[in-house]
């Protein structure tokens, strides 16, 4: 219902936008006064604005993907000409004010023209190297000691991975640069805190090379993975979910299967203990736990039959209850869902919505780490941000 009562201010974003658009073409060149043009334009951006919807509408196939992915790079393109402009604007209006400023210059074509052009430079800079930033998954390391005896092991390299989102802007490429990361760490143990699906099942590009790139990365004891709130089947349209009831909403089971064909553990609210040395224990998503769970366990729920003189590891989606957690005895949290924002200026805000948005922190005698993840959700872009993964060596020295 939120999505039907934005779409007014939606509407009204783009049609601002796209005056402000024929406004600047008409200064470079009376050619773009012409009607004929304008109704050309008008088809052309209205189709990019309205391309989320005809990709929602359309059934599924290439030419639905298409348009979805088209709409995922609008999103990106559309935040950042929005505060372009909005800039522009309110520069031309306080210069408006300013006796000294030749008024008749400012208001001449020649000035809206180049300022136009400088704002659409600016957009599209940005713009492109969001697409390229994106794409490159960067490698950031953390080292940590956990004051207990870790059995078997002095030290336990792990790589942290989260929020694949493997759909419509996530697919075999990035995987296959994932991997190669994951692998060149020798990691003892990898573990994936969630959203590893973008929502839809169909949005995968091939799911059978998928299952074989996932299969590739190699660890001594296995990769493991909780799901986050995306993991779950159902209609995305702009970041609003379609088609589901609360209290239905579950993963597809051939997100499962594909889990368990490429050689990953899903951990649904339950923990083990590798090698007689450490605990590991996957938390379900708070809002959305999945098929058959009808409540997640609480952190002293969790520990409350494990040995804990031993380490014990979590994986959590979302990097809540850390407090909680803490005080439960739980070692080291790994989390990720912020995205560190994504996109700036998303990145400025995570500090007022979460304790630790991205990166490390410790909280009492636990260690929390937030990785900004791997891949993306809505607009196919990077901006301030970057994808990782996040290989933790974790030394155990008995107190």
């Amino acid at each position: 219902m939120l999505a039907i009562y934005l779409s007014p201010i939606y509407i009204l974003v783009n049609l601002y936008l796209f005056r402000w658009l024929l406004r600047w073409m008409g200064a470079c060149h009376h050619f773009f006064q012409k009607n004929w043009m304008k109704a050309g334009m008008a088809v052309i951006y209205f189709i990019l604005a309205l391309s989320l919807l005809i990709g929602f509408l359309l059934p599924a196939g290439n030419l639905q993907r298409f348009f979805k992915s088209l709409g995922n790079y609008w999103l990106g393109v559309l935040l950042y000409a929005v505060l372009a402009v909005v800039i522009a604007d309110l520069i031309r209006l306080i210069l408006r004010r300013v006796k000294r400023i030749d008024q008749d210059k400012l208001r001449s074509r020649r000035t809206l023209a180049v300022g136009g052009g400088a704002a659409l430079l600016i957009i599209m800079a940005v713009s492109v190297w969001g697409v390229v930033n994106a794409r490159i998954i960067r490698t950031t390391e953390y080292e940590i000691t956990v004051k207990k005896n870790g059995g078997n092991l002095d030290e336990l390299n792990v790589v942290l991975l989260a929020d694949l989102h493997l759909g419509y802007n996530i697919g075999c490429r990035q995987m296959e640069q994932m991997t190669e990361k994951v692998n060149a760490q020798n990691p003892d143990l990898v573990v994936i805190a969630g959203d590893i699906f973008d929502n839809e099942y169909e949005a995968l590009d091939d799911p059978e090379r998928l299952i074989s790139i996932l299969k590739g990365i190699k660890s001594k004891y296995g990769v493991f993975a909780c799901y986050g709130n995306h993991d779950i089947q159902e209609k995305i349209l702009a970041g609003f979910t379609f088609g589901s009831r609360e209290g239905e909403k579950a993963s597809d089971p051939r997100m499962d299967e594909l889990l368990e064909k490429a050689g990953i553990t899903l951990l649904r609210d339950e923990g083990v203990l590798i090698d007689n040395s450490f605990y590991l224990y996957g938390r379900p998503d708070e809002k959305r736990p999945g098929r058959g769970i009808t409540r997640r366990a609480e952190p002293e729920e969790i520990t409350k039959d494990m040995d804990q003189d031993k380490p014990i590891l979590v994986i959590d989606h979302e990097p809540s209850q850390l407090g909680e957690l803490s005080e439960a005895g739980v070692d080291v949290d790994l989390c990720g869902h912020t995205h560190d924002g994504q996109m700036f200026p998303g990145n400025l805000v995570m500090d007022f919505l979460w304790e630790n948005p991205c990166g490390y922190l410790k909280k009492g005698d636990m260690h929390n780490i937030v990785t900004s993840g791997v891949g993306l959700f809505g607009p196919n872009m990077r901006v301030g941000t970057k994808a990782e993964i996040c290989p933790i060596k974790i030394q155990f020295e008995a107190a």
